[in-house]
């Protein structure tokens, strides 16, 4: 497999769990009924993987990269956590959403989530489940250890799932379910689900946006490049969209629209990781 195309495989989780995890608005499947689907979220799961991620959590200040805590951030994370732990039931959890919102913050995904999760476990209520659901997608998306990733894309599904049951038009719980099943041995499930979402709204820019890379993956570029397109006829400052058509079309051998694209992501797109990108993708054009 080409060197871009490893790059942009390993770009997709982690792109769709930072590009779409801010708040939304979600068209329901009937009605079109506007639903303020998070203000961020959490939920329940299993013991085992619980002790496991719990263990993660507290054993270490290391985050996803290995880089430490700072002293001073370390100070704030400890006066969270005690006043987290010291807090009455009824004020845990306000405590608990701080506290999983500031290891958020801080790229430590796996104590976000675990924090999430007490809170909705001490509120179940929907934007607790889809703050649990969202936080494990992103520690999902950052799992380097196959196992992990695992046990984390099975929680991410068992929490979007509970805030689905109680409102079947969360549409990006959905999408963000289905890109946990790609790696499982039901991958269908996963496109069925965008598939899903699609239906409902035609214009979900996450549902096309996962369908593109799952089209990337499976060598699929012309597939891509059309869903690609779909996000920017709607959103043409959509970066991420406009950098993966261009390396789209990189693999259809498009060079004049290829080159076209990523000059116009060369502007506009500040992410370091994608301008190296788009730096090996222009040297391939040039030979």
């Amino acid at each position: 497999m080409k060197k871009s195309i490893i790059l942009s495989c390993v770009l997709a989780v982690a792109l769709v769990g930072t590009l779409f995890s801010l708040p939304k608005v979600v068209v329901n499947n009937k009605g079109k009924d506007v639903d303020k689907e998070r203000s961020q979220s959490g939920a329940a799961t299993s013991a085992t993987a619980a002790a496991t991620t719990a263990a993660a959590a507290e054993s270490s200040s290391k985050s996803h990269d290995g880089a430490a805590l700072s002293p001073d951030q370390q100070k704030v994370v400890d006066q969270l956590r005690s006043g987290f732990n010291q807090a009455s039931d009824k004020d845990k959890v306000l405590a608990g959403i701080k506290l999983s919102d500031e290891f958020a913050k801080l790229q430590k995904f796996d104590s976000a989530a675990f924090y999430a999760e007490k809170v909705a476990l001490l509120s179940p209520a929907i934007e607790n489940l889809m703050r649990t659901g969202d936080r494990y997608y992103e520690a999902y998306g950052f799992a380097v250890d196959e196992q992990k990733a695992k046990n984390l894309g099975i929680k991410t599904r068992e929490y979007y799932q509970k805030a689905i049951d109680q409102n079947p038009g969360l549409l990006t719980a959905k999408a963000n379910m289905a890109m946990t099943y790609v790696n499982t041995e039901n991958p269908m499930q996963g496109i069925l689900m965008l598939r899903e979402v699609i239906d409902a709204d035609p214009t979900n820019e996450l549902a096309l946006f996962n369908l593109g890379i799952l089209s990337m993956r499976s060598n699929q570029y012309s597939k891509a490049a059309d869903r690609f397109r779909q996000i920017l006829t709607n959103n043409p400052a959509n970066t991420k969209a406009k950098f993966y058509l261009g390396l789209s079309l990189v693999e259809l051998g498009d060079k004049e629209q290829a080159s076209k694209v990523l000059s116009e992501v060369k502007k506009e797109e500040k992410d370091p990781v994608i301008q190296q990108a788009i730096s090996e993708l222009e040297g391939r054009l040039n030979n």
